[in-house]
């Protein structure tokens, strides 16, 4: 059904600024101080501050157990088991024993379920998290710092001691600027991490994660590598070490004909049946093949953090904190848009914060949420957190007596499932084309973190992709761009005259137009294009502006010095600098300039026709602009942004407005203002525009 052919037709009087603010009674927004609702205090208050902070004692007493507590139940359940593999496999990468790697599936979740405000995000390891603790445990603890000279071996009882206790130190530094940047309402700071920024960079980590499980893989023992071009080192590595195991285990297949599990079978029911194989065949005592050894059994008592580790992990704490909470906080915020609820960035800062402190006292290792539970966790009928605890319990049940009976599994299956688990985030190669087709400057911002978090390793990587954003940023705003508007036939419409092919130029008005916020850093580029688009040079009339405010004063110190009236000595109102706006190009560039552009809004005051907006933003509109070919001389502003009173405020403090410039001459919308320009012509059409 096609939609039908309105014609509406709006009357009313022409409105300036000062029209409005009568017509409106406008006065300025009485000014409120924070410090003074900081200091407030009642029962209401302190009870919305409780549940702000403890977000469950809201939402548990309204919880529908009929509805919701079978669903969490399975979604529980079927997130520990997927919980239970990846924490074994996840630890390897943070170069700690497997069992740490549980221990951190059990405490951080638990504590998230009290403080977090997401229903759906599975917090716990994270792959991302792991191998950037990896590069920290072995960048610290390098096994060569524990080799026994006598027999040439690595004390692997002591690195790991130093190991974990590194981090654990470092998910405690994790946790208190999680916590700290949380409780000073920094959650906004997610926004400058645009998601090409964090696809490229999850997708660069997951490189790293697949790279440092080939020696898993393929048995090889390599070197332990850190810092710029560590990864690109250990390809080569592994590259050059490679024929040495296929030489070492020649023809070695499955028999039967070989071949991958089936993929129906579930990760569990695999790492079962590979626990069996190897205890049965004895892969580690007839073949050397590494496993995961042994599991104590029962928890770790709380351990105090080590402060003199602070000065070594605080760099990279920073970095592993800001990293999980933009992977949990856009995970959360997807769940909460397709569920209908809201998540507190904040909020969520304190909880997954707390979740590492704590934990790290409990000698947890950083950790984040995983991707791929959280969907396992929506999908199979999760609801809330309950979940979440419901999967804590099931491991708390593994650590205390089950956990042993997968010693004998092979880190070569782990390494396994941890490659299988990166498809997801290797998937996201395919960013590359659709942003080569939708924003080449995003496509930018990704191909450069993607490089630079591979070189350069995950630390300085982030930082580097960090500070390009936003110099694109800035560059972004420094080339905005300009048009010269036309009004669309019978409407108060302007559009551009380059994509409108009905739109038709006023004649005797320029409608030019910034699609930035104008500031410093583009004041210029703003200038240049008003000259090029409208004829306009902005420095002539600042040099003859200045020229003649040089007059006036010679004039008044004469006066003064000849105690003559003022009045007498006042210059002619005739009295004007004249620029003729059909000048040619080269005779503009003829001009002399001898003053900075420095003020081309407070000390140009235009009589002329040209018309002069930018789109949006707080910084004030420049006054700069002539040109008419037909000879109307009313200079005015028109833009639906200005009669907002920040704008208008800021232009009053700017001291912008004056005898010659008024109120009178800003207006509601650019029709406005045009109508304005039409309304009010020169009297002589043949003299050039004058500039007062």
């Amino acid at each position: 059904m096609e939609l039908q052919r309105r014609d509406y037709h709006v009357e009313r009087p022409l409105l300036n600024q000062q029209q409005l603010e009568e017509l409106g009674h406008w006065g300025p927004a009485p000014r409120t101080h924070q410090w003074r609702t900081w200091l407030q205090c009642s029962r209401a208050r302190a009870y919305a501050l409780l549940l702000r902070h403890f977000p469950i004692l809201a939402w548990l007493p309204r919880y529908p157990v009929r509805d919701w507590l079978l669903g969490d139940v399975l979604s529980g359940l079927s997130v520990a088991i997927m919980q239970l593999p990846q924490g074994l496999a996840y630890a390897l990468l943070a170069g700690l024993p497997p069992v740490f790697g549980l221990y951190s599936s059990f405490y951080p979740v638990f504590i998230y379920f009290l403080f977090g405000t997401s229903r759906h995000i599975s917090v716990g390891t994270f792959a991302i998290m792991s191998v950037m603790v990896g590069s920290v445990t072995e960048s610290l603890a390098p096994d060569e710092d524990f080799m026994d000279i006598a027999n040439s071996t690595v004390n692997e009882t002591a690195r790991d001691t130093y190991r974990v206790q590194l981090a654990s130190t470092l998910s405690v530094l994790v946790g208190l600027f999680q916590v700290g940047l949380g409780l000073v309402h920094f959650g906004f700071v997610v926004t400058y991490l645009s998601e090409p920024l964090v696809r490229s960079y999850t997708t660069a980590a997951s490189v790293q994660v697949f790279i440092s499980q080939l020696k898993y893989v393929f048995g090889l023992q390599l070197s332990s590598r850190s810092g710029p071009l560590s990864l690109i080192y250990t390809v080569l590595e592994v590259c050059w070490k490679l024929p040495q195991t296929v030489v070492r285990h020649p023809g070695h297949r499955a028999r039967g004909g070989g071949g991958a599990p089936p993929r129906s079978l579930p990760l569990p029911l695999i790492l079962i049946g590979a626990t069996a194989i190897s205890y049965g065949v004895g892969l580690q005592q007839r073949f050397g093949v590494d496993v995961v050894g042994n599991i104590p059994a029962g928890l770790v008592p709380p351990v105090a953090p080590n402060p003199q580790l602070f000065a070594k992990l605080v760099g990279n704490a920073f970095a592993i904190a800001v990293v999980g909470f933009a992977i949990a906080i856009s995970l959360g915020k997807i769940f909460a848009l397709r569920h209908g609820y809201r998540v507190d960035s904040n909020q969520e800062l304190v909880a997954l914060g707390l979740s590492n402190l704590i934990g790290g006292i409990f000698q947890c290792f950083p950790v984040s949420c995983s991707m791929s539970r959280s969907l396992v966790q929506e999908s199979t009928g999760g609801n809330t957190q309950i979940a979440g605890a419901i999967s804590s319990l099931f491991l708390l049940l593994i650590i205390l007596k089950l956990g042993e009976l997968f010693r004998d599994l092979p880190k070569a299956v782990l390494a396994a499932a941890i490659i299988v688990n990166l498809k997801g985030m290797l998937m996201q190669f395919k960013d590359i084309p659709s942003l080569w087709k939708a924003n080449q400057m995003d496509l930018l911002i990704w191909l450069v973190t993607f490089v630079a978090t591979i070189l350069l390793n995950l630390d300085l990587g982030l930082a580097v992709a960090i500070v390009f954003s936003l110099l694109l940023t800035v560059v972004r705003t420094q080339l905005p761009r300009y048009s010269v508007l036309g009004q669309v036939t019978d409407t108060d419409i302007y559009r551009d005259l380059a994509e409108y092919a009905e739109a038709r130029e006023v004649p005797g008005v320029k409608v030019f137009r910034s699609s930035a916020t104008l500031f410093f850093a583009n004041a210029e580029f703003y200038s240049d294009a008003l000259k090029q688009r409208c004829g306009v040079d902005v420095d002539y009339l600042l040099s003859r502006k200045k020229k003649l405010m040089k007059k006036r004063e010679l004039q008044q110190k004469r006066l003064k010095k000849n105690k003559r009236p003022r009045t007498q000595a006042a210059p002619s109102k005739d009295t004007s600098v004249s620029v003729n706006v059909n000048a040619s190009p080269e005779d503009i560039k003829s001009n002399d300039v001898d003053d900075s552009r420095a003020k081309v809004r407070m000390e140009v005051k235009e009589k002329g026709p040209t018309l002069t907006r930018r789109d949006a933003g707080a910084s004030a509109p420049w006054g700069g602009g002539q040109g008419s070919n037909a000879g109307h001389a009313a200079g005015a502003w028109g833009d639906p942004f200005l009669p907002t009173g920040p704008v208008v405020a800021q232009l009053e403090a700017g001291h912008f407005f004056d005898g010659s410039i008024t109120k009178q001459h800003l207006f509601v919308s650019v029709h406005d203002a045009v109508t304005f320009a039409l309304q009010h012509p020169r009297s002589d059409p043949s003299r050039p525009v004058l500039v007062r």
